[in-house]
């Protein structure tokens, strides 16, 4: 019989692992910075030259009107300006003096928490407006242009004209036009001089109407039957606390006297 030799069995495959993928690195983060805008660069001349005007005028100032102060072949750019009153604005901030901008432009003046201790100087003291008068500023400020009967119709009560000449005299209230009725009443708004003196650069600055209903005290007396107000009565009535408050503590933080 034949023999059959044991054969050797094969030999197992080795199979070597794949080679494994190193992750990829993860996308930078793009992050796009806002667009720097230059600011000029302050000129410390025309920041002295611009802070002794302020300070010597007996107004406020528009950034033309001070470039207009220097010689025709020496005026900076008003972008110039502009940044100079920045600068001292900031230059102030800590201290009892601030350059204020009004509607009229800046001004130097006593900061108003201070305004009690510098009223001591004056002898004048500020006037006191008439509710009547207050109640007229009020409804001009918020309603204008607005005519005289516009004025009585709120008020329910007539308009003196000694108050309308004290307003025009204060050249708090001007003559913006005369309404096309019959008689062409004289239509009245506000003026620069009126923001000026409380303090503020446009009407958007006044307190809204819910601001000054929320200021008003919550509880009221009852009143009597004969005595009901109309809503519109009674919000002139708490705009015209509100100005007559806002009056007595803005008078002596006027200008800053040299």
């Amino acid at each position: 019989m034949p023999s059959y030799a044991s054969e050797p069995p094969s030999p197992v495959p080795i199979v070597e692992p794949l080679p494994t993928a190193e992750p990829l690195p993860p996308a930078p983060i793009v992050v796009k910075e806002p667009p720097v805008t230059e600011q000029p660069e302050i000129n410390m001349e025309i920041k002295r030259v611009v802070e002794a005007i302020l300070f010597a005028a007996n107004r406020p100032m528009t950034c033309k009107q001070v470039q207009q102060v220097f010689p025709e072949i020496e005026q900076p750019e008003l972008q110039e300006i502009q940044a100079a009153c920045e600068a001292i604005k900031e230059d102030y901030r800590l201290r009892p003096i601030e350059l204020k901008q009004v509607a009229s432009g800046y001004r130097f003046q006593v900061k108003p928490e201070l305004s009690r201790w510098v009223s001591r100087l004056f002898e004048e003291k500020p006037p006191k407006y008439s509710r009547a008068l207050l109640e007229t500023l009020a409804i001009i400020a918020y309603r204008q242009p607005a005519t005289r009967g516009d004025i009585e119709d709120i008020r329910g009560v007539g308009v003196s004209s000694s108050i309308i000449h004290t307003l025009l005299e204060r050249e708090w209230i001007r003559v913006v036009a005369h309404k096309e009725v019959p008689g062409r009443p004289a239509l009245y708004g506000t003026t620069k001089q009126f923001l000026d003196y409380f303090n503020i650069t446009s009407l958007t600055e006044l307190p809204t109407l819910q601001e000054i209903q929320e200021l008003a005290p919550s509880s009221k007396p009852p009143q009597q039957p004969m005595q009901v107000k109309s809503e519109e009565q009674e919000t002139t009535e708490q705009i015209a606390e509100t100005i007559g408050q806002f009056s007595e503590t803005t008078e002596p933080a006027a200008e800053a006297e040299n």
